[in-house]
């Protein structure tokens, strides 16, 4: 517990910094939108018809979706400003539908005076219109307040830190003091916000001046507090900082803590982690020097980006191709192997594999049609399911997508029968699971690889060769049992981490 308060400042500051100014955006862009579209009628239908299709989307594939674009544009594609512009889209349509349906709920009859006593279209915005609709855009504020809170946790997959960071890592690592922790903190800084949007609204209606200043200097001291340590967070960026990516699932955070450590040992660098990556927006965030190094997988690089064939490949073409096509394509240096593979695999049940007399994949064919396979977000859409299926005629009778760190679980409790499992996951042998023989080699060779950036390679190569010294020095066995003592015993991710380090110094 201790651990995870001690990260929870600079999580809640960096969530803060995106809520705050995303809903002071999306007011300021919502409420003149609302005024004109009360103006000028047939704007009502396409204005909200696009916020409306805005809001359908996603919020997680909303937020994904501005590192691609951002990317096009030529700007910075993780990190704040992605996360930024999708927050503030996401918190428009309540506010914006709200405002319409204000003004449009004042009494005619009183505009009419309005209009009756002189006052000029501005004036009976300001003194009439605006002030009568303030209880309804009030509740639309409030509402955007707590959704862009809650859809602030998602914005950690673009590489943008928030308290979402408690809740992915503590899902894959199995460490429900930090799911509890990011859930708390996020739920507590929703109803403070909301509580000061209602706190406004209520000494504004009811006039007192006493009550609103102290409202209005508490959201201003907030966002204060947000600007000088976003400004000054962008200020002290170190281009000698060394930025390490992560994955989301516990291999990739254990890596990417040995690297960081071993990086600042070896050469004195400032390193920094930026974990939870979507795994195309870690391989577009280093080729876009937006962080300098990460491990990925020959088998993802082949099958995915490179879009080879998966069957039958051998191990060394695999990485020679590999290594080719990220130099000449990319500008990215793979720096080594770390000496182990982590491949797709099918597995299920030890027990009920052997009822069924099953030990290769080969041995599904028949009882599939009964079985329910189970598998995580990206599985049944890449290469190697389609070979898969094709190589062994498969054609289970159920598919179920779900988050890898709930598989195991899954498939231990009888769940789903078959999981498209990680070769080197503890859980494997924690939930006693029978990895199924591939013998026709429809799965590519996975070798954990580093790879580096452009920048890196160029400007760094103290960094390069202190990374060439982590190449080989993790097996299988190894890396399944860090693996293990994180998602299993319990242990610390920087723990395991420091204690491989200390193996392979001595």
């Amino acid at each position: 517990m201790i651990e995870q308060l001690e990260l929870l400042p600079g999580y809640l500051t960096a969530h803060l910094q995106l809520t705050l100014f995303a809903l002071l955006i999306g007011t300021l862009v919502s409420v003149p939108a609302g005024v004109l579209i009360t103006r000028h009628r047939w704007l009502e239908q396409p204005v909200l018809g696009v916020a409306s299709v805005i809001q359908t989307i996603p919020s997680l594939a909303l937020l994904a979706l501005m590192v691609p674009a951002l990317a096009a544009l030529g700007f910075r594609s993780i990190g704040f400003f992605p996360a930024f512009i999708g927050l503030v889209l996401y918190s428009v349509l309540p506010i914006l539908r709200n405002t319409v349906a204000g003004l449009n709920g004042v009494d005619e009859a009183l505009v009419e005076a309005a209009r009756g006593v002189g006052m000029t279209p501005g004036q009976r915005l300001r003194r009439v219109e605006l002030p009568l609709a303030m209880p309804v855009i009030l509740a639309g504020i409030r509402t955007s307040t707590v959704w862009t809170v809650g859809v602030a946790t998602l914005s950690t997959p673009v590489g943008a830190p928030s308290l979402g960071n408690y809740i992915f890592s503590g899902l894959q690592t199995r460490n429900l003091v930090a799911v509890l922790v990011g859930c708390i903190a996020a739920a507590a800084l929703a109803l403070v916000l909301d509580g000061l949007v209602w706190a406004l609204g209520a000494a504004v209606l009811r006039r007192r001046q006493g009550w609103t200043r102290a409202v209005l200097a508490t959201i201003a001291l907030l966002y204060l507090f947000t600007g000088a340590t976003l400004v000054a967070e962008l200020r002290t960026s170190n281009t000698d900082q060394v930025v390490v990516g992560a994955k989301t699932f516990t291999e990739q955070y254990i890596l990417s803590e040995i690297m960081s450590a071993h990086i600042g040992t070896v050469t004195g660098a400032p390193t920094r982690i930026l974990s939870s990556l979507g795994s195309t927006v870690a391989f577009d965030a280093l080729r876009a020097d937006e962080i300098d190094v990460y491990v990925d997988y020959s088998g993802t690089v082949w099958a995915t980006l490179m879009q080879r064939h998966t069957t039958a490949t051998n191990r060394a073409e695999v990485l020679a191709g590999v290594r080719k096509f990220l130099h000449d394509e990319h500008g990215i240096e793979l720096v080594g192997s770390l000496g182990f593979e982590n491949a797709y695999a099918l597995a299920m049940p030890r027990a009920q594999a052997k009822a069924l007399g099953v030990t290769r994949i080969s041995d599904l064919t028949a009882p599939a049609a009964t079985l329910t396979i189970g598998g995580d977000y990206e599985f049944f859409g890449r290469p190697e399911w389609k070979a898969i299926e094709s190589a062994y005629q498969l054609q289970f009778d159920e598919q179920r997508m779900m988050d890898s760190s709930l598989m195991y679980q899954a498939a231990g409790s009888g769940q789903v029968d078959v999981i498209s499992a990680f070769s080197t996951d503890g859980r494997i042998s924690a939930y006693d699971l029978l990895v199924l023989d591939d013998e026709l080699g429809a799965i590519p060779p996975y070798d954990a690889i580093i790879l580096a950036g452009p920048r890196l390679v160029r400007e760094r190569p103290d960094v390069i060769a202190a990374l060439r010294q982590l190449t080989g020095t993790i097996d299988a066995d190894h890396m399944r049992q860090m693996n293990r003592a994180v998602d299993q015993d319990g242990a610390g991710v920087t723990s395991v981490a420091e204690q491989f380090l200390r193996e392979i110094r001595d």
